[in-house]
């Protein structure tokens, strides 16, 4: 499995609680601009529509190697779930402060996929006191590591 890009931000802005992989619709040119790891997440979301879900602002940049076809580095794209996939996430979402994010975009074989997020707001106290965890951990460790 090889990792394009994460979504770091998310981890501190949000608390995922759930995540599901999804497939992409891709053009020629996005698959080879994903392969030399030319992809950004930042303020990205996934939206369900119609019974279809898709990713937005999720930019990935233009083929260096590209012609006049390239193509639209923020286009809306379709990502690819089975039904009951959809409906559970779908449901998920709605409840009141809930949101899908995409986590990151990687190759699995030949396919890219991306991992989503069933992710929840954290408030400003929750992110100080995630990050007084994560110090805590690494001061633990650090300790344990000179022991």
């Amino acid at each position: 499995m090889k990792v394009v890009c994460q979504n770091r931000k998310a981890f501190h802005d949000y608390s995922i609680e759930d995540t599901l992989e999804a497939g992409i619709a891709l053009s020629g040119t996005e698959v080879k601009s994903l392969r030399e790891g030319k992809a950004n997440l930042k303020d990205s979301y996934v939206l369900v529509k119609g019974g279809e879900v898709f990713l937005l602002n999720c930019h990935i940049s233009p083929y260096s190697h590209g012609n006049i076809m390239n193509h639209d580095p923020v286009r809306t794209r379709k990502l690819l779930l089975h039904r009951k996939e959809i409906d559970r996430m779908s449901g998920k979402a709605a409840a009141k402060g809930y949101t899908l994010i995409p986590l990151k975009i990687y190759f699995k074989a030949s396919f890219a996929k991306v991992e989503i997020g069933l992710a929840k707001g954290k408030r400003l106290f929750e992110k100080r006191d995630s990050i007084k965890e994560r110090e805590a951990k690494r001061e633990i460790e650090k300790a344990m590591k000179n022991k």
